[in-house]
């Protein structure tokens, strides 16, 4: 419904790609989709059953699917050991276990297709490198990372014409920081100054440092097309994974990251 979603749907229509797209925000979800030839489907991607009932609209509507991109994701700060129980589900929910889902939903019927087909999992810079007050992401974004790994050795180990990319940007302009407008009503107030201070600098971050969503789906595309593993959106990222594996190989806390 918005960000990097809404680049890749409307990107891969250009690209003349039958495409289903879905959100948790059905409003924002239709905007995304007017004018295109986009469907629209409504999901809570942490919801399994919903999940299945994409797939299922998926595979009713064109008969395959082809590129799944598990992109959905919500931002959650502050102090580790400070956050609620309902904190971490809520953001593992959406970042690690939308994922999880997307994978069981769509994988097998992709694999008995046999037709070429490739995912894309979103992670992040944050699911490589890491910073103080930002663990429940940073979480989520490491297991969303090692699943695509994961499934890549899987599909490749099985001789499956399925490929998979991992996702892993930086500051991308959207609404990233300002998740707690889905956050659901049910959960514990998310508040603290620790809380405020992270999500303060994450919106000054994509606001005034944040690449174009237009240009990350690009790189996807292009990634796609080229059958690449990785794909960053900051040219920077091979110094940071360079300092992080160092500082491991001497035993050492690795530096925090700048996302940027």
């Amino acid at each position: 419904g918005s960000g990097i979603g809404r680049a890749l749907v409307r990107r891969l229509v250009d690209e003349g790609m039958s495409v289903v797209a879905a959100d948790v925000e059905a409003a924002a979800l239709d905007e995304t989709v007017a004018g295109t030839t986009a469907v629209a489907v409504p999901t809570d991607v942490s919801d399994a059953g919903a999940m299945d009932a994409l797939a299922d609209a998926t595979y009713d509507r064109f008969g395959a699917a082809h590129l799944v991109c598990a992109n959905a994701g919500v931002f959650q700060g502050g102090v580790s050991w400070e956050r609620s129980v309902e904190d971490w589900q809520w953001v593992l929910g959406v970042n690690l276990w939308g994922p999880i889902h997307a994978v069981r939903a769509f994988v097998p019927r992709m694999v008995a297709g046999g037709d070429e087909g490739h995912v894309v999992i979103t992670s992040s810079m944050a699911g490589l490198t890491t910073a103080a007050f930002s663990a429940p992401y940073q979480v989520s974004k490491f297991g969303a990372y090692g699943l695509a790994e994961s499934l890549a050795h899987d599909l490749r180990a099985t001789g499956s014409t399925v490929g998979v990319s991992a996702l892993v940007p930086g500051a991308v302009a959207s609404n990233i920081g300002r998740s707690g407008r889905n956050r659901p009503d049910a959960l514990p107030a998310k508040g603290g100054d620790d809380v405020d201070f992270v999500e303060g600098a994450l919106q000054e971050m994509t606001e005034t440092r944040g690449i174009d969503p237009a240009e990350v789906a690009a790189r996807v595309v292009a990634a796609v097309q080229a059958d690449e593993f990785l794909i960053p959106t900051n040219d920077d990222y091979v110094q940071q994974l360079r300092g992080r594996t160092d500082a491991q190989v001497r035993r050492e806390l690795p530096p925090m990251a700048d996302f940027t």
